[in-house]
C-alpha cells in the first residue's frame, strides 16, 4: 500500500508572512533556464539555495553504468537545494531542467540569515524536507518491489499531481515529460515504457498526443499501482 502523502503538493512561499516573504525576496536573484539545463550537480558544493517560481525540475542520481534515475521532480511553490547546506555536506544528487523555467538563487549567507530571523521558514523548510524524503523513500520501496506497470501507473499519478495547478478546479492537466525521463523516473527502458504506455491507451487509462499524457481513469490507475 502507497501512503497519499507522496501527492501534496509545497507552496511554502505562500504559507509565510508577509515579513518573512519580503526578507526572501530581497535576496533572490531571478534567472531563466532553458530546457535540460543543469542546476547543480552531484559532488559540488552548494553555495545557496533555489525557489522554482515556474517550470519543472528533475532531481536525480546516475549509477555507474550512466543511467540517470529520477527520485523526485520539483513544481513551481518549491524550494531546493537547500539540505546539502543544512547537513554541510555536497550535494547527493544532480538537477536541471524538464523544461523552460524560472528560477530564483539565494545565497548561502543569506539563507542561513533569514533562517536565524525566521523560524515560520525553518520550520516549513523541514516540513518540505519531510516530505521530499518521504516521497524518495516511497519511490525506493515501489521500485524494489513492484512490476514495472505497477510503477508506471505511480509514476503517471505522481506527475498529474506535479502537473495540476492547485487554484484552477476541473482544469485539463496534460503531463509534458520526454519518455525518456519517465522511462528513468519508472526505472525502466524506454521501449518497455512505451509498450506499458500503450497498453494503458488500449484500455482507455490514459489517452495521448505527442509527449503529452492525460489519464482518463484514475481509479484503475490507483487500482494498478495498489495505491489506496
Amino acid at each position: 500500500m502507497i501512503s497519499k502523502f507522496i501527492f501534496n503538493n509545497q507552496y511554502l512561499f505562500d504559507e509565510l508572512p508577509e515579513y518573512d516573504k519580503d526578507l526572501l525576496l530581497k535576496a533572490m536573484k531571478t534567472k531563466n533556464y532553458r530546457k535540460n539545463e543543469a542546476i547543480f550537480t552531484d559532488g559540488t558544493k552548494p553555495n545557496g539555495i533555489y525557489y522554482l517560481n515556474a517550470g519543472k525540475i528533475k532531481k536525480y542520481k546516475v549509477d555507474n553504468d550512466g543511467r540517470e534515475q529520477i527520485i523526485y521532480i520539483y513544481s513551481s511553490g518549491e524550494f531546493f537545494g537547500y539540505s546539502a547546506i543544512l547537513s554541510q555536506e555536497s550535494y547527493g544528487d544532480t538537477t536541471s531542467t524538464l523544461e523552460n523555467s524560472v528560477i530564483s538563487f539565494i545565497s548561502k549567507d543569506n539563507f542561513l540569515e533569514i533562517l536565524s530571523q525566521s523560524s515560520v521558514f525553518s520550520g516549513l523548510l523541514l516540513k518540505s524536507l519531510s516530505h521530499e524524503f518521504s516521497v524518495m523513500a516511497n519511490l525506493i520501496a515501489v521500485l524494489s518491489h513492484r512490476t514495472v506497470r505497477e510503477r508506471a501507473a505511480l509514476s503517471l499519478l505522481i506527475l498529474h499531481s506535479k502537473y495540476k495547478s492547485n487554484n484552477i478546479p476541473g482544469e485539463e492537466v496534460l503531463i509534458s515529460l520526454s519518455r525518456v525521463d519517465l522511462a528513468n523516473m519508472v526505472g525502466t527502458a524506454r521501449e518497455t515504457l512505451t509498450r506499458i504506455l500503450n497498453d494503458f491507451k488500449q484500455e482507455k487509462l490514459i489517452k495521448s498526443e505527442g509527449r503529452k499524457i492525460q489519464i482518463l481513469d484514475f481509479k484503475e490507475l490507483m487500482n494498478i499501482a495498489n495505491f489506496y
